[in-house]
C-alpha cells in the first residue's frame, strides 16, 4: 500500500514528539517538553496537540508536508522558539528540506527577523544537523547569485528610494545592494520558498504593513492562492489566532487585486 506525503509526515512527526516522550532531554541548553510534560500540566493541550495540530492540520491536502515545515521552521526562527525547534527541524528534514536549505532559512530570516533570533536557531540546527550526521553539504559564502529582473527591480528601488531615500539613505541603499540584488539571489533556496518564509515570518510578528508587497512576490514566485491561505491557516497554530486574523484582510486583499 503507497503512504501519502501528508501521512509520512504526519508519522514523522509523531515519531519525533514519541521518542522524547518518556524522559525530558536537555538540548541546546533550553528544557525540551516531551508529551508527558505536556500532559501533566495542560492535558487539553496535549489532547488539541494530537488531535487537530498533528492528526488534522498536518493532513490538509492544500498544502505539502515540505511546504509546512517551512512555514512552521519560519515562524519558530522569527519568534525565537527554540524549544520547538528541534521538533520541527527533524520533520523538516524527513519531509524534504535539504540541509543547505535550512541553512539559507536561517541566514534569510536573519534580514526579516533579526540576526539573534537566526543565530539561535542555528545553536538549535548545529546539534540536529550533528545527531544526524548531515550539514551543508558545499561552501555557500561564494555563490553565482540568480539572474536579476532588471525592470521589476529598478521599479522596486525607485519607489523605496522615492519614499524613505532622503531621510535613511543607509537604508535604502542597504535594501536594494544587499537584501534585493543580493539575499534574495541567492541559489539555494528557491524564489517561491524564499517568499514562503518572508511571508510567514511577517504573519509571525505581526508584520502586517510588509505583508502586501511580499506576499504579491510570493504569488508571482509561483506560490498559488490556494497555498497561501493554507499557510496562513497553518500559521494560526503556531502563531495564534490574532496575527492570522490580523493578516487574513490583508491576504484578501492581494487575492482580489490579482490577475484572474
Amino acid at each position: 500500500m503507497k503512504i501519502q506525503p501528508a501521512a509520512i509526515a504526519l508519522l514523522s512527526l509523531m515519531a519525533i514528539q514519541s521518542a522524547h516522550a518518556e524522559e525530558t532531554t536537555s538540548m541546546t541548553g533550553m528544557l525540551m517538553l516531551t508529551n508527558e510534560d505536556v500532559r501533566k500540566v495542560a492535558p487539553a493541550l496535549e489532547a488539541y496537540t494530537q488531535s487537530r495540530l498533528l492528526g488534522d492540520v498536518w493532513k490538509r491536502p492544500d498544502l505539502a508536508p515540505r511546504d509546512r515545515s517551512i512555514v512552521t521552521l519560519a515562524a519558530l526562527i522569527a519568534r525565537n522558539q527554540t524549544i520547538e525547534m528541534p521538533f520541527h527541524f527533524n520533520p523538516a528534514l524527513d519531509n524534504g528540506v535539504k540541509p543547505r536549505e535550512i541553512s539559507e532559512i536561517i541566514t534569510h530570516l536573519a534580514f526579516y527577523a533579526g540576526w539573534g533570533n537566526a543565530m539561535s536557531a542555528i545553536r538549535v540546527a548545529k546539534d540536529v544537523f550533528a545527531a544526524r550526521h548531515v550539514g551543508v553539504d558545499h561552501p555557500a559564502v561564494s555563490i553565482t547569485l540568480l539572474p536579476l529582473n532588471e525592470a521589476a527591480e529598478a521599479q522596486r528601488s525607485k519607489a523605496v528610494q522615492e519614499q524613505f531615500g532622503s531621510s535613511f539613505p543607509g537604508m535604502a541603499q542597504y535594501t536594494t545592494d544587499v537584501l534585493f540584488r543580493d539575499l534574495w539571489l541567492r541559489p539555494d533556496l528557491a524564489s517561491r520558498d524564499r517568499s514562503l518564509v518572508t511571508v510567514s515570518a511577517l504573519i509571525a510578528n505581526g508584520q502586517t504593513a510588509q505583508l502586501t508587497p511580499h506576499l504579491n512576490r510570493a504569488m508571482d514566485n509561483g506560490l498559488t492562492q490556494a497555498q497561501a491561505a493554507e499557510a496562513i491557516t497553518h500559521l494560526a497554530f503556531y502563531v495564534g489566532w490574532p496575527n492570522v486574523f490580523s493578516a487574513m484582510p490583508v491576504a484578501k486583499d492581494v487575492f482580489a487585486k490579482r490577475p484572474r
